[in-house]
Order: C-alpha cells, then structure tokens, then sequence
C-alpha cells in the first residue's frame, strides 16, 4: 500500500471501534493513512494479529502492558508465537508506569521492569524493535531515569536493541539519552491542546520523532472529549511541523521514513 501519513501506535481493536471499525479503518486507506495496531495483553495482541492479517495497510505489535503485570502472566510461548507472525513488526507495548498503580512500590517496580526485560530478551532474539510505555510519576522523570539505566544495560548484551518511546511526556535531557540509545520518541494529538511538550518537540532530532494517535485516547483539540481514531495522525503531523517551524510536507515525510526505518513494513511504500 502507498501510504502518506503512519500511525506509530493505536489500538484499532478495541471496544471503542466495536460499532464502526470497518468504516474507520476504509476510511484510513482513503487517506492513505497506515497504522501499527498495538497489543497490551494477550487477548488485545492476538485481536491486533487478526486485524492486521485482515487489512494490508494495518500492522501488529504484541506484548503485556505495565498495568497489566501482575493481572496477567507474562506468557512467553504465546507472545514468541504471536511476535513470529511477519505482519508483527515490534513487541510491546511494555515498559515501566509509576503513575497509574494504586500503590507504586518496590515489589511493583521490581515486577514491571522484570516484565520489560522479558520483553527486550524477546525483541533481541527476533530481531524485532520495541515499542516501550514510560509514565513517570507526578512531577518527577522517575519512570524515564529507569528505563534509561535499564536501556543501558540493555544495549550493552543487544547492541542492535531499538524502539519507540510512545506517547513521550519527559524532558530534552531524557529525550537526548534515549535517542543516543537508538530509540524514537513519539507524540500524540495531546500536542494539539498542550504547550507542555513544544521545547522537545523542537529540540529532538527531525530522525527521531514519530507520530501516533494511541486512538481511542487523547483526540485532538477540536474533538477533544470524543474518541480518537487515526486519521487524527495528520492533525499530529501537522502540528509538530507548526511547533518546529518547519513545512508541513517535509516532516510529514520525515516522520513517515523514521516509522518506516524503525518498524521495518515492507508492504507500505512511502507516497
């Protein structure tokens, strides 16, 4: 498929699309809009396989969400299994959430970043990059601080290791290291209602931006409350090339090569 804009993270699969899923995802190939369909459990993984085996412009992730560990087992057989399909481009989404959790403590930390070295032992043995969930606790960088000393270690036995920081809420500094670690960092349609983000946005590397929905969540600022769907993606495109000062069509294609090189789809051909 030509596609024009690529949504690096969305979850096409679940309930909130029960009623229309079909008419929002043929609405997306009218736009030239494609996406990677992201799993958090495995129930939503093996949902987002189907979806992307039934539609050539959409894509998989699998993997077991922060807030789902300790509600879940991480089921390694099952997820290798689901991660082998050739329409699953990257594990995850995993990673570490000190914000969520009723109580974060030091047996729940120990258990999500346990989780998301599971997750990165997995994504190196098959060559796969990740798509990686960090939200810090309020008014720190916490989550952001461990995932990067946790990263470190990482690369050090999986120097190919790379990946998507999805929906990015942290500062330049933790956006520099990441990026030196060969990961992305990617924004979401928050940007269009929230000047948080503006300063990293500008100072991250044009290389090493995405752009994501996380539909059904977050819809930009003029359906703001509503659901979100992905074709939302060219509100975020357009707005990081606003916030950055740049032309629109350069960094929309930009961004389209970073997702492309990142998540390795050799059924979508940049339009």
């Amino acid at each position: 498929m030509n596609a024009r804009y690529l949504d690096a993270h969305c979850h096409l699969q679940f309930e909130q699309y029960a009623h229309d899923r079909a008419a929002v995802i043929e609405n997306m190939r009218a736009r030239e809009i494609a996406a990677i369909v992201v799993g958090c459990d495995l129930e939503s993984s093996r949902a987002a396989v189907a979806l992307a085996e039934a539609h050539d412009h959409l894509y998989a992730a699998v993997g077991l969400h922060p807030n789902q560990v300790g509600q879940e087992p991480f089921d390694e057989e099952a997820l290798r299994a689901l991660a082998e399909h050739p329409k699953v481009v990257a594990l995850g989404e995993c990673g570490l959430d000190f914000f969520r959790p009723v109580e974060v403590n030091d047996e729940v930390k120990r258990a999500q970043k346990e989780t998301l070295q599971k997750h990165i032992g997995l994504a190196a043995a098959l060559g796969k990059p990740l798509i990686i969930h960090a939200r810090p606790s309020k008014d720190t960088q916490d989550a952001y601080h461990d995932l990067i000393a946790l990263l470190q270690k990482a690369k050090a036995a999986y120097p190919r290791l790379s990946g998507d920081i999805h929906f990015f809420v942290g500062g330049e500094e933790e956006m520099r290291q990441l990026v030196a670690l060969g990961f992305t960092v990617s924004f979401t349609a928050v940007i269009t209602f929230a000047r948080d983000y503006d300063a990293v946005i500008r100072a991250a590397p044009r290389t090493d931006i995405l752009a994501e929905t996380d539909a059904p969540y977050v819809a930009p600022h003029l359906r703001r409350g509503e659901r979100n769907d992905p074709l939302a993606i060219i509100d975020v495109v357009s707005k990081i090339a606003e916030i950055r000062g740049e032309d629109t069509e350069i960094i929309r294609a930009a961004l389209l090569a970073n997702t492309l090189r990142i998540f390795r789809m050799p059924g979508i051909t940049a339009a």
